[in-house]
């Protein structure tokens, strides 16, 4: 790409779909900016970047696991507590990454989004919410992180400390996959 303005050259090249390198010609004189172009969690498979977060915030070792995590059920819906011994970590990813996306979101948005249908034997199923516990106690333990924090207009949104977390996972999964 080169655009010609009146007293200089500004050219872009595109080089491994990460840099871009400006050179911009002023009387002479050369002047070479880099500009990094970030990785955001948009750009890697959830499945993936979710359970890197989850490893993450588990070898973190400061996100703190209620009591009841083992024997709850995530819904009414559920028949069982879940399999996985780690799920309130990969539920603290999920909601993480749902909040980078669409923020802010509460405690009732959460319970719509993880909620599932209820079957009723012979009888038709029909939708119901998640727990909303579950939901609320996840994100306070994301809030005692820094990662998380509560919106003026309700709901919470990610702070810029847990944005930047992400987007460094997100890059290091992107890393991961390019490798492959």
């Amino acid at each position: 790409m080169t655009c010609k303005f009146t007293s200089f050259i500004l050219v872009a090249k595109l080089l491994d779909c990460n840099t871009v390198i400006f050179v911009v010609e002023l009387s002479q004189v050369f002047l070479i900016f880099q500009n990094k172009m970030g990785i955001s969690v948009k750009d890697v498979d959830s499945h993936t970047f979710t359970k890197a977060l989850s490893a993450f915030l588990k070898k973190s070792g400061k996100m703190k696991i209620p009591e009841w995590a083992s024997i709850v059920k995530l819904g009414k819906f559920n028949e069982l507590a879940p399999y996985d011994e780690d799920w309130f970590y990969t539920r603290a990813a999920s909601i993480c990454r749902h909040l980078y996306i669409r923020s802010p979101a509460g405690v009732g948005a959460l319970t719509k989004i993880y909620g599932d249908r209820k079957r009723n034997g012979t009888v038709p199923s029909h939708y119901c919410r998640a727990s909303g516990s579950v939901s609320r106690r996840v994100l306070q333990a994301l809030e005692s992180q820094k990662l998380v924090e509560k919106d003026a207009n309700g709901g919470r949104k990610l702070t810029s400390q847990g944005q930047k977390d992400l987007d460094r996972i997100a890059a290091q999964v992107k890393e991961k996959t390019k490798a492959k």
